[in-house]
Parts: structure tokens; C-alpha cells; sequence
């Protein structure tokens, strides 16, 4: 059975469409947040989403747009969750910030630290994750994402150029 009708199934109320549906994309739905988060924060979010998916699915007008829609809760509970995080690590170093007597010393650190965490910039890294791994058309990236088509182009060339940079050895610009 097609996506498609186990989502019509699923909003008349059949649970099996919704156990297959949720059989069917749960890894996917998983891998794509593992790749944006780490594995604890992952399987959170990935239950935040299934929820999210459960209460929204009867509103879900175009059945056929099933996985766009799916990854756009996707990411907009993991851009909700990189977004909380930011602010309370914020809140924390303009709260627990030394002083530092050589600001260059400070920012090199902090870069270090930037580089450490992630390799490609969050936005260039999910649209990556998006067409690559999970293997969505520009169309649907630039849907999901909520940017234009050309925006998603230019963002998987900035991506593949990053990652290029950083696998060569190279350090890059953000």
C-alpha cells in the first residue's frame, strides 16, 4: 500500500495504517535527526515528531505530500530544539563567562570549539542530510526547509564545497 493510502486510512481512524506508516518511516524520520543531534537528543525529538505526527496527521490535506510533511515536523523540532539549546548555553557563558584579558586568545578558543562540535554549518548540513541521505528532491528540500529552490542549490553548493574544504584538511569560512 502507497504512502498515500495508509495516510487516508490512517485519518479515518485505522491504527494499522498508522503502525505501518509509522513502521515504514521511522528510521528515516531517526537517521535524519541523528544526523542533525546527538543520539540521546535523538530519540527525544524523534518522539516529539511521531507525537506531532499522530495529532497533525487529520489535518493533513494533501496525502500524497506525506514526507515532506513529515520532514518538515522533523525539522522544525530539531531546529526547536538547537534553538532552546543556543539560548540556555547563551545564558550560560554571558552568565559564567571568565574575563579574559586577550579577546583573540578567546575567540580562537571559542572557533576551536565551534569546529569541534560540528563540521558544517546547521543550515548547509540539513539541506545535505535532507537531498543525500534521505534522499528528497530540491523541491521538497526547499519545501521542508520553508526557502526558495534557488536557495536550496545554493546551500547544497556551499555544502559540498564546505565539506570538500574540511575533508582536504582545509578550514573554511562559516
Amino acid at each position: 500500500m502507497t504512502d498515500e493510502l495508509l495516510v487516508v486510512h490512517a485519518q479515518l481512524g485505522e491504527r494499522a495504517a498508522l503502525a505501518e506508516l509509522v513502521a515504514r518511516w521511522r528510521v528515516p524520520v531517526w537517521r535524519y535527526v541523528r544526523r542533525m543531534l546527538d543520539a540521546d537528543r535523538a530519540d527525544d525529538v524523534a518522539q516529539e515528531i511521531w507525537l506531532a505526527v499522530v495529532r497533525g496527521l487529520p489535518r493533513l490535506r494533501e496525502p500524497a505530500r506525506f514526507t515532506p510533511w513529515l520532514f518538515a515536523i522533523a525539522r522544525r523540532s530539531v531546529v526547536d530544539r538547537l534553538r532552546t539549546e543556543y539560548a540556555r548555553e547563551q545564558a550560560t557563558l554571558v552568565r559564567d563567562e571568565p574575563s579574559v584579558d586577550d579577546p583573540v586568545e578567546a575567540m580562537v578558543a571559542r572557533a576551536e570549539l565551534v569546529a569541534a562540535l560540528t563540521s558544517l554549518p546547521v543550515l548547509e548540513r540539513e539541506i545535505l542530510v535532507l537531498h543525500y541521505l534521505e534522499d528528497l528532491s530540491v523541491q521538497d528540500c526547499a519545501q521542508i526547509c520553508r526557502v526558495p529552490v534557488g536557495t536550496v542549490k545554493s546551500r547544497l553548493n556551499r555544502a559540498r564545497r564546505l565539506l570538500r574544504e574540511h575533508l582536504n584538511g582545509k578550514e573554511y569560512r562559516s
